[in-house]
């Protein structure tokens, strides 16, 4: 898991540019919205690589490489995520939150189900 702040890479008086994803290639662009206390997530995908970035709130960030600790970060606008293949993860909202979900792999629109496997055990509650 690896989590980054995410920074202009052009700004002038009209505003900013900021490059979320750069040479990657990704199989689905998702807008969720998420209201506090909401849980998302508390799965892991096999074949696919996510890619989250927050647009608006604040979110916990939970993620387990097999059966190592749970690591637990908190994001604020404006910070990116990359969750790798068969990275346990999930994502609790502080605030009311707005973020984009990129995959790369199986993991989009009717195949959505394909690659998701839902925990036993969830990491976030």
């Amino acid at each position: 898991m690896l989590v980054s702040k995410m920074l202009p890479n052009f700004m002038d008086q009209r505003g900013e540019i900021t490059d979320i994803i750069d040479g990657i290639d990704v199989n689905s662009i998702t807008l969720i919205t998420s209201k506090k206390g909401s849980v998302r997530g508390n799965h892991f995908h096999k074949l696919t690589t996510q890619y989250v970035f927050l647009i608006e709130g604040k979110l916990e960030y939970y993620s387990q490489k097999d059966e190592q600790r749970i690591e637990k970060n908190i994001l604020d606008k404006g910070d990116f995520v990359e969750t790798p293949e068969n990275v346990k993860h999930a994502f609790k909202a502080l605030e009311d939150s707005v973020f984009i979900a990129c995959c790369r792999g199986l993991r989009a629109g009717k195949q959505y189900e394909d690659d998701t496997y839902r925990l036993d055990k969830p990491i976030a509650i």
